[in-house]
């Protein structure tokens, strides 16, 4: 009963255009003062700070830098270049591009906003001038951004590693699997819409042109390697191999290219320091909920509330589905993940279900949320790039949501997708 009150209370403000992460904090200090009162007031700062200063996020910010770093350069252009010369023979040519250049952008800067803005302002109006339509293009370049979502370093990876007390690399290594797979189905839906609107050829396949665009984009092929290569070697940490992405970014722009705007970066360090208050002010707030739920045993409470109803394991997934799809339609990805992560917990251990299993699951439901409006926060972006009708970019974006569907039930009742590379680094 608690726990629907406080969600009462917390979609009640967001409709009255409260910012979450406030709306966050308000419910939570209104459930501590009402249950334990108002001398628990003095800690709730305390605990606030405790939450935001962990160490692991530190790698959003910078994650999100080295992103913008490659916006404000020539990398994203070489990038683009070299997906195009691999896959554009194919029909529809331009939209294979748009995912495998997506794939590469996804491995730097874990961002899916990030993503469709660097890629989209480059692809969408060369997609337009190819004859696709806007609302297609907006879609695809909205579809194959999410994809950062799942490969690694993914942002809503590391905070749900914080908030279920994970390992951040085991959940970026159990994230390849699926991203190589979505990438898989996008790229069927993709192929069936240019045979059906006849979409054009983008270029023939040359050896020489690859071999070209390869030296060009060499250094740029270089920054995931040096992340994740970093990362899985042990050599540093996700958040320590987020600054190394900042200064790998920083150093190609500029020594190796050339070709780097300073007035940009400006723009970019702007950028990434309101995300990151944003991101951080969330959690800040998240924590004091967290604190109060643990406190009150409300998580374990409704664990055994639908252990009651069945110990299945996958009907228990099937229904924390339903109720992620729905958060997605609602909430930025931070947001649900940082609510609602901490109450299932219990239930998802109860029930025996890998907790790095279900980060795969919770993010993929989040994918798709940023597809699906009303919030559809990358949707939102590619269409403001394509200056497309949101509703009309949806119809056209059905088929591309119907495939990240389809990889969710892969990844939610085929656990070894996911965790087959877990298990042959770490054991079973």
């Amino acid at each position: 009963m608690t726990i629907g009150f406080m969600l009462l209370g917390m979609f009640g403000l967001a409709l009255l255009n409260i910012p979450i992460a406030v709306a966050l904090g308000l419910v939570a200090i209104a459930a501590v003062v009402l249950v334990q009162g108002v001398d628990m007031l003095p800690n709730l700062a305390l605990t606030m700070f405790e939450g935001a200063s962990n160490f692991s996020l530190l790698a959003i910010p910078l994650f999100v830098l080295a992103g913008s770093i490659m916006n404000a350069s020539s990398i994203s252009r070489r990038l683009i270049a070299l997906a195009s010369a691999l896959v554009g023979f194919v029909r529809g040519g331009l939209s294979f591009v748009v995912i495998g250049a997506s794939m590469f952008f996804a491995e730097i800067s874990g961002s899916a906003v990030a993503g469709v803005a660097a890629l989209g302002s480059i692809l969408i109006p060369a997609m337009r001038r190819k004859g696709y339509s806007k609302e297609f293009s907006a879609a695809i370049c909205s579809s194959a951004s999410s994809l950062a979502i799942i490969l690694p370093p993914s942002i809503p990876m590391i905070l749900y590693a914080v908030m279920a007390q994970q390992s951040v690399v085991k959940m970026f290594i159990a994230g390849f699997g699926p991203g190589i797979v979505g990438a898989i189905c996008l790229a069927i839906a993709a192929y069936v819409q240019a045979r059906r609107y006849n979409f054009p050829v983008e270029e023939s396949f040359q050896i020489s042109n690859v071999w070209l665009r390869l030296k060009e984009a060499g250094w740029a092929l270089l920054l995931p390697v040096i992340i994740l290569g970093g990362i899985f070697g042990g050599i540093v940490t996700a958040t320590e191999g987020a600054g190394l992405a900042v200064v790998a970014a920083l150093f190609i722009s500029i020594v190796i290219y050339r070709e780097f705007d300073v007035r940009a970066l400006y723009k970019a360090l702007i950028d990434s320091g309101v995300q990151t208050a944003v991101v951080m002010l969330l959690v800040a707030s998240s924590y004091l909920i967290g604190g109060f739920l643990t406190e009150a045993q409300l998580p374990q409470q409704l664990a055994r509330a639908i252990g009651d109803v069945t110990e299945n394991k996958y009907l228990i997934l099937a229904m924390l589905n339903v109720a992620f799809l729905i958060l997605g339609m609602f909430l930025h990805s931070a947001a649900a993940i940082i609510l609602v992560v901490p109450i299932v917990m219990p239930m998802v251990l109860a029930a025996g279900i890998d907790p790095v299993h279900f980060g795969l699951v919770v993010t993929l439901n989040l994918a798709i949320g940023q597809q699906t409006p009303p919030v559809a926060s990358v949707l939102i972006a590619a269409c403001s790039i394509a200056k497309s009708d949101i509703w009309e970019t949806t119809k056209a974006n059905i088929p591309f949501i119907l495939s990240l569907l389809a990889l969710l039930m892969i990844c939610t009742y085929l656990p070894g997708v996911s965790l087959v590379l877990v298990h042959l680094i770490y054991g079973a």
